[in-house]
């Protein structure tokens, strides 16, 4: 069995586009005819740039390949161009490819994926959903609004979720680490209090950032949060800098999470190594394949520390993160995109069930793709799946960040 074709769709979930503006889904065919999804969350480059990334490296490392052979295809794309060290693009590229691989893979062999990487440790998956907004919310208002927070906090409950996440200090900034406003802080506080007072001890809080502090800043703004006491604070400075982040840990007494924007196993153990994070968050799509993931978790085992699966993305490669924590032992959350689109696109394939997910018992990823679908809805823009703002930090009105996708207008 040899890997043959490739075909990449780009596909626009409908606004308000919770999981980025699009979602680049790979359908790799081998020689028997099998045929297998993947999905490259990758967002360093435009979304046509980024196909002519995942087809070079098909291409150049892959066709012909056997499926199988996973360790061999990623150590050439590691060393690629003599480099032997994370790329966050190329590495997107195999991610998706990888797990399509893996998908071929179950399917010839009519076995599930987690069956092939260690077995089912884990019968259900405990997952955990972001507060976005309900249907009879205001959009813009919601982000800035802990009594809104609150009330779909009760809601995701309510629906059986044991953890939600939320993000209320702003902004998102390509100038690196900033001192958070005292507004921000204050807003943060709210937001907490205010959803710790909705759920009680039914749900944990789970207090998202995106790299945005000074380490000073993050430490001030954490220890704020700390009577809430949230599971946990989420990559509280800017990830390449895993030195600094152990200090945010060991000052704040809120376990420190950090991964999406991590690749491979070499970022993933520099955290581990400097004490930076206790939970690690890694998406599939980017970070490396289901197999490398499976080296990481591995690690995180050794250091007593736990794996959360991150998603900001589409179901192919939350199909990906739900295989991997059926097979490790140290799984603590998973996380979950509820929407009509992700829903309909692998046709009901896999759901939450009370605020747990069932790992699928069907060949490979276990999911009935949609392609018509995936065709029918092309994303036709040119810009990113995530936006970094120009715009520093605004120390007199006030900062808002809107769940990171584009408004109706906008879509």
């Amino acid at each position: 069995m040899k890997l043959q074709n490739l075909d990449i769709i780009v596909t626009a979930p409908p606004a308000p586009g919770w999981g980025g503006r699009y979602w680049i889904l790979v359908k790799v065919t081998t020689d028997t005819g099998i045929v297998g999804w993947g999905e490259c969350y990758a967002s360093t480059i435009g979304p046509e740039a980024m196909c002519h990334v995942i087809r070079d490296v098909f291409d150049r490392h892959m066709e012909g390949q056997n499926p199988e052979d996973i360790e061999l295809m990623f150590r050439r794309i590691y060393s690629s161009g003599f480099t032997q060290r994370p790329d966050l693009t190329v590495m997107g590229a195999w991610s998706g490819l990888e797990i399509a691989c893996w998908d071929i893979l179950g399917k010839d062999r009519e076995r599930p994926v987690h069956a092939l990487i260690g077995g089912r440790m884990n019968d259900r998956i405990r997952a955990y959903t972001y507060l976005y907004p309900l249907a009879h919310q205001d959009m813009t208002e919601f982000w800035t609004s802990p009594s809104m927070a609150a009330d779909c906090a009760s809601e995701m409950v309510r629906r059986g979720y044991t953890a939600v996440k939320f993000d209320p200090a702003g902004p998102y900034t390509m100038r690196g680490g900033h001192m958070p406003a005292m507004t921000d802080i204050s807003l943060s506080v709210a937001f907490c209090k205010a959803i710790r007072d909705a759920v009680g001890d039914k749900a944990d809080l789970l207090f998202g950032t995106h790299g945005q502090f000074t380490t000073a800043g993050a430490i001030r703004l954490g220890q704020a949060l700390e009577p809430y006491s949230p599971l946990w604070y989420e990559e509280p400075i800017p990830p390449d800098n895993a030195t600094e982040m152990a200090k945010v840990a060991n000052a704040v007494r809120i376990p420190v999470a950090t991964g999406e924007r991590l690749t491979t196993k070499a970022e993933f153990m520099a955290v581990l190594q400097t004490g930076a994070a206790t939970i690690l968050q890694p998406a599939l799509g980017r970070a490396g394949g289901i197999w490398e993931m499976k080296k990481v978790a591995a690690l995180a085992e050794a250091f007593n520390a736990q794996m959360a699966p991150h998603l900001y993305a589409g179901p192919i490669e939350w199909a990906a993160n739900i295989h991997l924590a059926a097979s490790i032992p140290n799984i603590l959350l998973a996380e979950s995109i509820e929407t009509p689109f992700h829903a309909a696109l692998i046709r009901n394939s896999i759901q939450v069930e009370d605020g747990f997910i069932r790992p699928p018992t069907a060949p490979g990823l276990g999911i009935d793709v949609d392609e018509e679908l995936a065709r029918a809805h092309p994303f036709e823009g040119s810009d990113l799946h995530l936006n970094m703002r120009d715009e520093p930090c605004d120390y007199a009105n006030g900062n808002a960040f809107q769940g990171g996708a584009p408004t109706p207008a906008e879509a």
